[in-house]
């Protein structure tokens, strides 16, 4: 996977159930074979996963060195991650989606970065949302929710 040239896939791809899997193997790929440009693996989202996961980095790195295909993840992962119930997947799952900046300085960053590419969106609050539309990826608009 050539991220120079190409986008990997969006966070909301799942696989084995779980959000962001499918591009944590895409920028893992892409860092093996010296061509991630300006994507970071493992960032901070990645660490998000394997955490939840039950899984190390090195882990991770390894099965995607040994297995050349998206199945053969698959299936390592199935095998090690941590069992979790649907209803705490989807909850990891919404959770990730809907995670946005959690301090000012992070905020002023997204913001930054999401009037690089659409000042008008200021509806977007969350970095997957951010993802998809760095990546020209089709973003719904979004309702503006307000703190009570």
């Amino acid at each position: 996977m050539d991220l120079r040239k190409n986008f990997p896939r969006s966070m909301r791809a799942k696989m084995e159930g779980y959000v962001h899997v499918a591009r944590m193997i895409d920028k893992c790929r892409a860092v093996l074979a010296g061509t991630e440009g300006e994507y970071i693996y493992p960032c901070p989202m990645d660490f998000r996963l394997l955490e939840f996961a039950g899984i190390t980095d090195e882990q991770f790195t390894a099965a995607v060195k040994t297995n050349p295909t998206d199945e053969g993840v698959a299936n390592w992962f199935r095998g090690v991650a941590t069992p979790h119930t649907q209803a705490e997947l989807d909850e990891w799952n919404e959770m990730m989606l809907k995670r946005g900046p959690s301090t000012p300085e992070k905020q002023a960053y997204f913001n930054k970065l999401r009037d690089a590419v659409d000042p008008s969106r200021t509806d977007l609050t969350a970095w997957s949302d951010l993802q998809d539309l760095e990546e020209r990826r089709v973003v719904p608009k979004r309702e503006r929710t307000t703190a009570h």
